[in-house]
């Protein structure tokens, strides 16, 4: 692993094999090849192992599932941190859950708050109650999923992070949104942003562009892929950019108390 202050971060961005998760798992242990053997952490999408399926009965695993298990495996192997989404079955109920996997093993989960209604995500799963932040490098990182990127104050700073994620099935109809959402939660947060969306074409006919990108805190596109196109990258984020920034235009410091319930 890059042993500086810098955080290389590394993205896959591709279509998924709908409601196939060995196929999925296959296809993202040789993209992961792909990616710089310095990468710190690697950010594939929302749902990755099935697409956004409403299908949970047939698909979701156990928390210490098959899925976790290849992520452990795949992080030992590479020495990299994952993470991604997936389906999960717990005390009775579906999990839209992203996992984070480190090198040793060590593992943390954030269970998706805001469930997508216009997809009846809201019928199947149930929303997660609480934020998960890790570190890594000393880095706080804040991993959130697709429709929480509509509400601000989920992902409000309160100076407890500087890179901010976002894994997603984001459709193409909705692809200006993404994008104005992402640099916007950018700016007010002071943070790094990375949002890693899929491409293709699911089970259920939607079609998703990709546009994964990762954004400076001063609201400028660092990388960004071609709209359809496989990507894999990995991008480097300046600790030393960020803490200078905040240092010459230090905004949280009149930013508003508040309580999230």
């Amino acid at each position: 692993m890059n042993q500086g202050n810098d955080l290389r971060i590394g993205f896959i961005q591709t279509g998924l094999h709908w409601e196939d998760p060995e196929a999925n798992r296959q296809m993202f242990a040789r993209k992961m090849d792909q990616l710089s053997r310095q990468t710190d952490l690697v950010i594939l999408p929302e749902m990755f192992t099935t697409g956004f399926s409403m299908q949970p009965e047939r698909l979701a695993e156990p928390a210490e599932g098959e899925t976790l298990q290849w992520l452990r495996t795949m992080a030992a192997e590479r020495e990299m941190v994952l993470t991604g989404s997936i389906i999960v079955q717990e005390g009775g109920n579906y999990f839209n859950r992203l996992f984070v996997v480190y090198p040793q093993g060590t593992t943390y989960s954030y269970d998706k708050r805001h469930l997508f209604r216009m997809g009846e995500e809201n019928k199947h799963y149930t929303p997660g109650r609480e934020k998960r932040l890790f570190h890594l490098k000393g880095w706080g990182v804040l991993p959130l999923i697709c429709y929480d990127l509509r509400f601000p104050v989920w992902s409000r700073n309160q100076n407890n992070y500087d890179l901010l994620l976002y894994v997603a099935n984001w459709p193409e109809s909705r692809r200006h949104v993404w994008r104005a959402l992402l640099v916007a939660r950018a700016l007010e947060n002071q943070a790094y942003v990375a949002g890693i969306n899929r491409i293709g074409q699911d089970g259920q006919g939607l079609t998703y562009s990709g546009d994964s990108m990762v954004i400076h805190p001063k609201g400028h596109i660092i990388s960004t892929t071609q709209p359809g196109e496989e990507a894999s990258e990995t991008v480097t984020l300046s600790r030393e950019d960020l803490d200078r920034f905040r240092e010459k235009f230090p905004v949280a410091k009149d930013a508003d108390d508040f309580v999230i319930k």
